[in-house]
């Protein structure tokens, strides 16, 4: 969409204007087929498309009377999953993304769907013979297994896209080939009988912990964010963001941060979730006067924040619960908490700044919603509140996913518009399952490199590397783990993005903060949480990290704007996420895990006026426009109160007064009296 006409180049041609306020879903779905893989689907018709829908249905169904009568064995369970995934990705997800393929199935594709049911009934009808002989693999064994790997790679490449199956290849490749790896990465290399008895005959492969996670908690809370989409929550968060913030200083741009703050807890995927709420925040930027790329920044940003906010943070959180061990659910999300405010804390101050600076004001009141009229409907909330109850109070996390799921079909029911009929119910199912497709292949895959890893004790050498570039020094150790897991995480959806990241990254920083410790200690949880928070962040915010930044990609196609300006702007804006990491790495007060109340007060207060004094300087207002001398010592003094040391907290906090005093008396007063934050 970055070749629109622009008004001038419309009027020369006397076109009529193009009406901006407006997105379609047909330009909707084609952006989403073009930066998010997950969408690149076919569109079906006659008897395969009923093929699909009832296969996307049994699919929900199974794991549906699992999640309620009890799972089966781990290879039984997470075999069929495999197989349910990989069979329908195979119909739904074309060879290459030429338009010519997207309304037939190819010839190739029925062969693969029916090879990734035998491999997925491989399991459940040879369970007694391959648990009898364990460790001994057959002829026939060995061709199922060799069969699991290229099609879970290839569905992989489909469905999620290339950068996580190149990076699973990669590492299948070391894995046989580790002899031949010069220094620190050599390992003693597998013959192909043993690697494929890894990959698809223990669970430390392909039926590994990450689709294990997939196959239980995942698809129960995608099932669970499917009912909520169809009572119309997401239209709901954009009318509730509008009416509570639509009518303040540069109002559309913090509609746009509430509502993606509000469609991460329910979506799994910043592209996305860029396309569905910034379809609707993206023109109301524009139209209140904010340049395209900034607007297009803005709603990135927003969206891929969406992935770090708790309860769901992208399915990541369940999958951390399984790899940390040792910690629930609710002390992950309790955790992330607070990194996520003061995230979207830091979007929403500078996004303040740069409306003041430009001079634009809220939506009008004849813009703004009836406020009464948005509120009746808050009780579509309840079910998002309730599952933070329910996992508060210690209910099981599927349980908790299955109790959220009857709430909605409930709490719907109280209005005609958002009534689940059955037919609503059997749709919900379908889609749910729909969504899981990706997710399935992308954790398979992620099982392969977590059992390369595992295997030959690579994430070891490559933690102890990353320590020894470093020198042993925190901060650079921290550096360059960033640097890492930001290239890892490039154009992969959030679940790969963590177990990769955390596989291969995460390992250095424990080493690092328990490199006075007795070997083989205990990690303690909140090192571990650190580590692996620290790592989720920088592979989410690869997403609108130039050159990649899918996110930036997305919302550039509907701003009109430059997409890699978009996504400097978007890291500009998302500087936050780039330093709350670091934060809580070495001031852990932040994750409220063994603190006080009086400590957690004094860093919140110091880390926001920090966020106050970084934003002010790198947009360069503040009650007042700054030169550049003021935008460098009111952005290091934002750095020395974020940073967490009382030395630095003092000398920020002392220059920091100074600073605003000098602003408040030199202050703009012709736009003070205008704007209200």
């Amino acid at each position: 969409m970055s070749d629109k006409l622009s008004p001038e180049e419309r009027e020369k041609k006397k076109l009529p204007p193009e009406d901006e306020s407006h997105f379609s879903e047909e330009q909707q779905k084609e952006l989403l087929q073009k930066y998010d893989p997950e969408s690149n689907t076919r569109d079906l018709s006659g008897i395969i498309k009923h093929v699909v829908f009832f296969g996307l249905l049994a699919f929900s169904l199974f794991q549906l009377y699992t999640a309620i009568f009890g799972q089966y064995t781990a290879y039984i369970q997470r075999s069929v999953h495999l197989g349910f995934a990989l069979s329908l990705i195979f119909i739904l997800f074309p060879l290459r993304r030429r338009k010519g393929a997207r309304h037939k199935v190819a010839w190739y594709d029925y062969i693969f769907a029916l090879l990734s049911i035998g491999v997925g009934a491989y399991w459940p009808i040879m369970y007694d013979d391959l648990v009898f002989r364990i460790g001994r693999v057959t002829e026939l064994d060995l061709i199922v297994g060799i069969l699991a790997v290229i099609l879970t790679l290839e569905a992989t490449r489909r469905a999620v896209g290339m950068p996580i199956t190149v990076i699973g290849i990669l590492f299948l490749t070391y894995g046989f080939f580790g002899p031949y790896f010069p220094g620190f990465m050599r390992h003693r290399g597998q013959d192909l009988e043993s690697l494929i008895q890894l990959m698809f005959y223990t669970t430390d492969g392909i039926l590994g912990t990450p689709i294990g996670v997939s196959a239980t908690f995942i698809f129960t809370f995608l099932l669970f964010g499917s009912f909520l989409v169809k009572t119309g929550v997401g239209q709901y968060f954009n009318d509730l963001a509008v009416s509570l913030a639509g009518n303040l200083t540069g109002g559309p741009a913090k509609v746009a941060i509430f509502s993606s703050a509000l469609q991460g807890t329910i979506s799994g995927s910043s592209v996305a979730n860029v396309v569905t709420s910034g379809s609707y925040t993206i023109p109301m930027m524009k139209k209140l006067g904010y340049k395209k790329e900034f607007a297009g920044g803005v709603e990135a940003a927003a969206s891929t924040g969406g992935q770090l906010m708790p309860p769901i943070m992208g399915a990541a959180a369940f999958l951390m619960v399984e790899f940390i061990g040792g910690v629930t659910y609710w002390e992950i999300a309790k955790a992330a908490a607070i990194p996520a405010l003061l995230y979207f804390t830091g979007v929403w101050i500078m996004t303040h700044f740069e409306a003041k600076r430009i001079g634009l004001k809220g939506l009008s009141p004849e813009e703004m919603p009836d406020r009464k009229e948005v509120l009746k409907k808050i009780y579509l909330l309840t079910p998002i509140l309730a599952i933070i109850v329910f996992l508060l109070i210690g209910i099981p996390t599927m349980q908790a996913a299955l109790y959220g799921i009857l709430l909605t079909i409930f709490v719907s029911a109280f209005n005609k518009e958002t009534r689940l009929g059955f037919k609503d119910i059997i749709h919900a199912l379908v889609d749910g399952a729909r969504t899981a497709l990706a997710v399935a292949a992308a954790t398979a895959t992620a099982g392969i490199i977590v059992g390369v890893v595992v295997k030959t004790g690579l994430g070891l050498s490559l933690a102890n590397g990353l320590v020894s570039a470093s020198g042993g020094n925190v901060l650079l150790t921290l550096f360059f783990t960033m640097l890492a897991a930001i290239v890892l995480g490039m154009g992969s959806p959030t679940t790969a993005n963590y177990v990769i990241t955390s596989t291969i990254a995460a390992p250095a920083i424990i080493t690092l903060l328990m490199v006075d410790e007795p070997a083989g200690a205990a990690v303690p949880i909140v090192v571990a949480l650190s580590a692996h928070l620290f790592v989720f962040y920088f592979g989410i915010i690869a997403d609108i990290t130039p050159p990649v930044a899918l996110a930036a990609f997305a919302a550039s196609g509907i701003s009109g704007g430059e997409p890699i300006r978009t996504g400097f702007n978007a890291a500009k804006l998302a500087i936050a996420a780039f330093i709350i990491p670091y934060m809580f790495v070495l001031s852990p007060e932040l994750l409220m895990i063994d603190t006080t109340w009086t400590q957690l007060i004094w860093v919140l207060i110091t880390a926001i006026t920090g966020m106050i004094a970084i934003g002010a300087g790198l947009i360069g207002y503040w009650y007042r426009k700054l030169n550049w001398l003021e935008r460098i010592i009111t952005f290091v003094t934002g750095i020395a109160l974020i940073y967490p040391e009382g030395f630095t907290d003092l000398i920020g906090a002392a220059v920091f007064i100074v600073l605003f005093v000098i602003q408040w008396m030199s202050r703009d007063k012709k736009t003070s009296k205008a704007q209200t934050a």
